[in-house]
């Protein structure tokens, strides 16, 4: 475990248990009366709200019932079953592209809607080869990761749109991009061309929802960063040095709503392609 993912680690279990200590005081009680009730010992209870302890889904289940806030359980138990895993580094996982593009298959076997509101990029289920390889190119070279294996990761990208999302899937898509995201050159001008004349074409298949958020649309709130919505289990945050995963229902509900949102403001269909097409027009 890296420096910054330790501490990231520990950030998080550092919220779960201030978390524990407010549900504590809002309740009126001390850890000696807690731990009464509980049938702890009360070194256990302090052991717990300075994080020295990481919480099991029991105590979460006790602490919440003894303090009156059983609606608080769900969430405490996702972020803390979260908490080892809530931070990745990209470096430590794109040494391999391959390996990276295959590391969700077990999600995304579970998932029914996908959901993507990219801030920067076209997303993957509709991105060309071209794009794919100079997105992933790009990418490990400013990381300096040493990846070797950009053809590999490239094609077992393209096995994972026609596994997952190809024609006649069962599971359905929705992307919401920004309409800058049409013209932020990713390889050069002849692999945008291609990606956006495909999106024409790819925007129609019939599992497939693509919509763009013009420029002067009247929005709920400003552009955010790109994140994934894996049926509302899961979300995927993605930032400059690494993921964050997000299993928090009340936290997830917030990406839904914004997601939401955004659709109602997104162009769709022949609008959309309007915009697809003035992009096009001005290439050089």
């Amino acid at each position: 475990m890296s420096k910054s993912q330790s501490s990231s680690v520990q950030q998080a279990r550092q919220a779960i248990a201030d978390r524990l200590r407010e549900i504590m005081r809002d309740a009126g009680l001390n850890n000696r009366e807690l731990a009464r009730r509980a049938g702890w010992d009360e070194t256990k209870c302090s052991r717990l709200i300075h994080a020295r302890t990481q919480p099991s889904d029991a105590d979460i289940r006790t602490w919440c019932t003894v303090c009156g806030v059983p609606e608080e359980i769900p969430n405490l138990i996702a972020a803390s079953r979260n908490a080892e895993n809530a931070y990745v580094e990209w470096r430590r996982v794109n040494r391999s592209v391959k390996r990276l593009q295959e590391l969700r298959l077990a999600l995304y076997e579970e998932t029914t809607l996908f959901r993507f509101y990219c801030s920067t990029v076209i997303p993957w289920p509709v991105q060309t080869p071209g794009y794919m390889r100079a997105l992933i190119s790009s990418g490990t070279e400013f990381r300096r990761t040493g990846a070797t294996d950009i053809d590999e990761g490239v094609q077992a990208r393209i096995a994972r749109q026609e596994r997952y999302l190809g024609p006649g899937s069962h599971r359905r898509c929705a992307m919401l991009v920004e309409e800058s995201v049409l013209y932020s050159r990713v390889g050069d001008d002849d692999v945008m061309r291609e990606q956006l004349l495909h999106l024409l074409t790819g925007m129609q298949q019939a599992n497939l929802s693509f919509g763009i958020v013009p420029m002067a649309a009247r929005r709920p709130l400003a552009s955010k960063e790109t994140f994934s919505i894996y049926d509302e289990s899961r979300v995927f945050v993605e930032l400059l040095s690494a993921a964050v995963t997000i299993t928090a229902p009340r936290e997830i509900e917030l990406y839904v709503r914004y997601f939401a949102e955004l659709a109602a403001v997104a162009a769709h269909g022949d609008k959309a392609r309007v915009l697809i097409a003035k992009a096009i027009a001005a290439m050089p």
